[in-house]
């Protein structure tokens, strides 16, 4: 039933998934979200999602742990971003209502097996925490801020226990949170009497409830756990775990009036307090893109303007070896490198990482991507990276037929299947480990269909669509002509050896992005949300320039050492970034992460060389077209004898 939903839903989102982001523009808040006015009694229902862990790094259903549940489990359609992050929202026998509150309501009342009571001792011990949804909101836990400044931030979600000792023992327990304590916030409207929610936060407690004997299923007794009780965190005997252990869950809500609005409820989940790290990060980068830049007008100068002017009046003999080097290359520079059509296929495939992640940005930074739109950021990336086969199939197409290709159908069906062909091996294997952890993250069969559905109905006929196009228009002219006979290269310095050249050149891109990179790292594994679009659009941009200016001047130099192997060089010199990067990845795993299991482990290594090997197209494609652009411009400006 579960997948059949999120199946039918997909297909429904897939279609409809523009004309809800266009139509949705005119809302004052964030798009795609309307607000709910509940009057007073109205029923509230809190659905319940996945059971999360940053140790793990797996999430399950909450009803994979013997919860309390309904008469019957109804499952939300998710979309295609919820399903590829593993939540799955359900009801819950948790029900309010507004404005009224409630002490004390008894949930449910149940033994453990042996089973459940290894369930719930696992989870314990790998800190997994329970999320619930309120009226599109997510239950947090506040917590006071660190520096002691006034306020709070928050916490998602709740932990399912904690592991402790009784006094005089030294035998560890394993304790469940059993009472919840939930506080809704609302914003009143005067006139009409009616409520927005602005804040759903649960203090969660672990009690040994006792009861008036015998139990009396239509009104029980608690003696732990009544109206005039005041449950006070600390003050009484926590519930334990084990097997044959009798668990009752009880909660207790309260509603407290706020002067927050509608409009800005998400503001404390999103709250951070590193913005001075990311203007930090910002001045940094764009310090060395300054740098960048006065090398890359230091030598447009000197070859568009004082080289290109006085290239046969020359002063000094070592004037003439510095600033002719690049032009006794001029009949082997546009020769067709080797395994041409692969970089085609590359760059082609770059075009398509490239318009993906720029329209996302976009929409993201008009709000049509916010956290309250669950799954959304996924669901945008997926189908704008289909919908953009179209300019990889064409630019593929293009430089092929430049390089005088004739097997246009050959390369486009490389273009169309390669990379994403590599990604869904890597996401399958991945796929079966989680599905043996027997976790919820496993995407079901029915949304892996829909993918393929996407890639093979949808995105490569699109490639093919442009490759026609590109293919059909005239090849760019070179604006010299390349010698039937390949000059021979002198013998290199050190330094301006292949290897060290790209590994030099990824440097300065990965400095200009790795302070961002750390937050979005966390808003990934450490179960946060990130929503400073802002600052990443100014990152990517200062990405784009630096990618675009180390890979000119390295090329450059290269050209000025009489080396025209330069059409992979300018690739793999911006894309060398994405090794530091991976790098980087590790260096995040072993400092900042608790992973311990195996599984866990190869779950976050292998999503990170998929990042790794997608930003490695992207920037390798962003310096080739900057090579590419530079190198036309100084031949096509100077006049070859």
């Amino acid at each position: 039933m579960g997948s059949a939903s999120r199946t039918s839903s997909l297909f429904s989102c897939i279609c409809c998934f523009f004309l809800l982001l266009f139509s949705s523009a005119h809302s004052f808040y964030l798009p795609g979200v309307a607000p709910r006015d509940f009057q007073k009694g109205d029923e509230l229902q809190v659905k319940v999602n996945k059971l999360s862990s940053t140790k793990t790094q797996l999430p399950y259903d909450y009803y994979f742990l013997k919860y309390c549940t309904p008469h019957k489990i109804l499952n939300s359609a998710e979309n295609l971003g919820e399903v590829l992050r593993g939540d799955r929202i359900e009801n819950s026998v948790y029900t309010f209502h507004m404005r009224e509150g409630q002490s004390c309501k008894l949930a449910c009342r149940m033994k453990l097996d042996s089973d459940s009571a290894k369930n719930f001792k696992e989870k314990i011990g790998d800190e997994y925490r329970v999320n619930m949804i309120l009226d599109n909101l997510p239950v947090a836990v506040p917590v006071q801020r660190r520096d002691g400044s006034q306020g709070y931030t928050y916490k998602h979600g709740f932990p399912v226990g904690f592991k402790g000792n009784y006094a005089g023992s030294k035998d560890e327990k394993h304790f469940i949170n059993n009472h919840l304590s939930f506080r809704v916030m609302y914003h009143q409207d005067p006139e009409t009497d009616s409520s927005r929610i602005v804040g759903f936060e649960v203090t969660p407690t672990s009690i040994n409830h006792e009861y008036k004997q015998p139990w009396d299923e239509k009104n029980p007794q608690l003696v732990t756990c009544n109206p005039s009780t005041k449950i006070i965190q600390g003050g009484t005997v926590p519930q334990e775990v084990d097997k044959d252990k009798e668990v009752i869950f009880t909660y207790d809500v309260t509603f407290q009036a706020s002067d927050i609005k509608w409009a800005s409820r998400w503001d404390t989940y999103l709250l951070m307090n590193d913005d001075q790290i990311h203007w930090f990060s910002i001045i940094n980068s764009l310090m060395i893109v300054l740098f960048l830049s006065g090398m890359v007008a230091m030598i447009m100068m000197r070859t568009l303007y004082k080289d290109i002017a006085n290239y046969n009046q020359l002063e000094t003999e070592d004037e003439a070896q510095e600033e002719t080097g690049w032009k006794l290359v001029h009949g082997d520079v546009f020769r067709a490198p080797t395994n041409s059509g692969l970089l085609c296929v590359y760059v082609g495939t770059g075009v398509q990482i490239f318009g993906m992640a720029l329209v996302t940005m976009i929409f993201a930074l008009l709000g049509f991507l916010s956290p309250s739109n669950r799954g959304g950021l996924m669901t945008a990336m997926v189908l704008l990276w289909v919908f953009m086969g179209l300019f990889a199939g064409y630019s593929s197409a293009r430089l092929y037929k430049m390089f005088k290709g004739t097997e246009w159908k050959k390369n486009t069906l490389k273009t169309a299947f390669m990379f994403p062909a590599i990604l869904f091996a890597i996401f399958f294997v991945l796929n079966a480990l989680i599905w043996g952890e027997k976790s919820s993250g496993a995407v079901p069969f029915g949304t892996m269909f829909a993918l393929v559905f996407l890639w093979f109905g949808i995105s490569v006929p699109l490639v093919f669509v442009g490759s026609y196009l590109g293919f059909k228009k005239p090849a760019m002219e070179d604006p010299v002509k390349t010698n039937k006979i390949p000059r021979q290269i002198p013998e290199q310095a050190w330094y301006m050896q292949p290897l060290f050249s790209v590994l030099i050149g990824g440097i300065l891109p990965f400095g200009a992005v790795f302070i961002e990179l750390f937050f979005i790292l966390t808003s990934i594994w450490l179960n946060q949300f990130y929503y400073i679009f802002g600052f990443l659009f100014i990152v990517f941009v200062i990405l784009l320039i630096t990618c675009a200016e180390i890979t000119v001047v390295l090329c450059y130099f290269q050209l000025c050492s009489e080396d025209y192997y330069w059409w992979w060089r300018a690739y793999l010199t911006a894309g060398s970034s994405a090794l530091y990067l991976f790098l980087y990845s590790i260096f995040y795993f072993f400092t900042k992460l608790e992973i311990t299991k195996v599984v866990s482990g190869l779950l976050y290594f292998g999503y990170m060389l998929i990042v790794s090997y997608a930003f490695f197209v992207l920037t390798g494609t962003i310096g080739f077209y900057a090579s590419f652009w530079f190198v036309r411009k100084i031949y096509s400006s100077v006049k070859i004898d």
